[in-house]
């Protein structure tokens, strides 16, 4: 049976590889597309989701998003990482016949999860805000939902621990109360963080081959790649890039490629550690614990990063052969 997922996504460079890889495995519902600012400002990434569900016939929902955080004050748009659009070089046009949905990302992801009670899997790539607003307009979705696959965060595991920070990953960072609200949640929360986004990784020869082998979709994943791969050479010194926002679609189509962690998850909401995830995975008690009484959750701490990459190599190909 196909996996119903909605894709709240900041639509930048990788969270395109990602929505494309949930289009194209068979395993996958992509139902709806939630967008929501962060790697581009939130009429950007909207403008880049509706270009790429005319470009590749997507039959998805689009829903427009929050443009800012909760309660701190928004960072803005990651251009030195996704380009001044989000899309790197590329710079989407404007849609000539998609169309977003009229309700607020919130309320789609309220609507829909209702009307398929216990199918729907949330997989959330950027700053957390929309899931958060859903809870807080409607909090019975947390018995509803089948499931919510978070890409953010770092526990220090492998010695990933920041990306924007010293100790804050950039999609928890942009809403740290969101997070928190999302991860104390009760309901299923797998977190695929730094962790192991960053052990895996698409090398400027990997991203070659889809160019070649992949048809249409490989040659636009290389298009939207090089303002990306620059900034992965110039600031990190590599050649190619950690599959961040893939990483999560891997999860939801076979969740063996990764060992998970039990136990309940918190954010640090401002100071210096502003964005820093922290999960208690003892038993012990403590005099003061500010986890006890939240729900446990799963957090990502190894990943086969060699069968992820051959899944992703094989949906893309497979799912470029339709534009042939």
């Amino acid at each position: 049976m196909r996996k119903k997922i909605i894709l709240d996504t900041d639509p930048g460079i990788d969270d395109a590889m990602a929505i494309l890889f949930a289009e194209a495995h068979p395993d996958i519902e992509l139902v709806g597309i939630t967008t929501v600012y962060g790697n581009a400002t939130i009429e950007n990434g909207t403008r880049n989701a509706l270009y790429l569900k005319e470009e590749f016939n997507f039959r998805c929902d689009i829903a427009k998003g929050t443009e800012k955080p909760l309660q701190r004050p928004p960072v803005g748009a990651t251009v030195v990482v996704h380009g001044e659009t989000g899309f790197g070089d590329l710079h989407s046009s404007e849609p000539t016949h998609a169309s977003a949905d009229p309700r607020p990302a919130y309320q789609y992801i309220i609507d829909t999860i209702k009307a398929n009670p216990g199918e729907i899997t949330l997989v959330a790539v950027g700053p957390l805000t929309n899931l958060a607003l859903a809870l807080e307009a409607d909090p019975a979705i947390t018995s509803l939902v089948k499931e919510v696959v978070i890409m953010g965060g770092a526990f220090g595991m492998n010695n990933h621990r920041g990306n924007v920070t010293p100790f804050a990953e950039a999609n928890i960072h942009d809403d740290p109360h969101a997070a928190d609200k999302v991860f104390t949640a009760n309901w299923p929360v797998v977190i695929i963080g730094l962790d192991v986004t960053e052990e895996s990784f698409f090398s400027s020869d990997y991203i070659d081959e889809l160019k070649s082998a992949g048809g249409k979709v490989g040659e636009f994943i290389w298009d939207v790649s090089r303002y990306y791969l620059r900034f992965y050479a110039n600031k990190l010194g590599l050649h190619g890039c950690h599959v961040h926002d893939p990483s999560a679609i891997a999860y939801v189509i076979n969740p063996e490629l990764f060992t998970l962690r039990e136990g309940p998850v918190r954010v640090v909401t401002d100071g210096p550690a502003e964005g820093l995830t922290l999960q208690k995975f003892d038993d012990r008690g403590y005099q003061t614990d500010e986890w006890k009484n939240m729900p446990a959750q799963q957090v990502g701490i190894a990943v086969d990063d060699q069968a992820l990459l051959a899944l992703y190599r094989e949906s893309i190909i497979n799912y470029g052969k339709q534009f042939d």
